[in-house]
């Protein structure tokens, strides 16, 4: 859902003055823009252009829409939901990797263990669903898929 948020508010930045607008949300939180991070969230709205926005749309949209198909078949037990789980589990191991070679921390640990035991989990799900399926064929059948 919050990155479905982000994807709105990509599009209805769009045409509009984001570096004017970032300036009113640090007022009305009481934050001087003398402030080092206040510069910097500044000078990244600066940076904004419509075709980043749209990017930016475009990707989280995407991303919503696979994790809501994913939640859907995983709630739905569907075979293929536990694949899309594994696969996209997966995908996000090498940006973790790399966040942690730039420096390990607790949080970063915490986040690429809870991401392998899912990983190793929805592997566990497909192996046994696999099995359970084999147990369930009938003698002959089995004996020839097992060859």
């Amino acid at each position: 859902m919050f990155v479905l948020c982000i994807g709105v508010v990509a599009v209805l930045l769009v045409h509009k003055d984001a570096w004017l607008i970032a300036e009113s949300i640090l007022a009305m939180l009481h934050i001087s823009t003398d402030r080092h991070s206040a510069q910097l969230f500044l000078d990244f709205a600066d940076r904004l252009t419509d075709a980043k926005l749209w990017q930016a749309a475009r990707l989280a949209f995407a991303y919503s829409v696979l994790r809501f198909t994913e939640a859907y078949g995983l709630w739905k037990e569907r075979r293929w939901a536990e694949w899309v789980a594994l696969l996209s589990g997966t995908l996000g191991l090498p940006w973790e990797i790399r966040s942690m070679i730039r420096g390990v921390t607790f949080m970063r640990v915490a986040i690429f263990i809870g991401n392998l035991a899912i990983i190793f989990y929805m592997l566990f799900l497909i192996r046994e669903g696999r099995w359970s399926r084999l147990a369930a064929l009938p003698a002959e059948t089995r004996d020839q898929q097992g060859k």
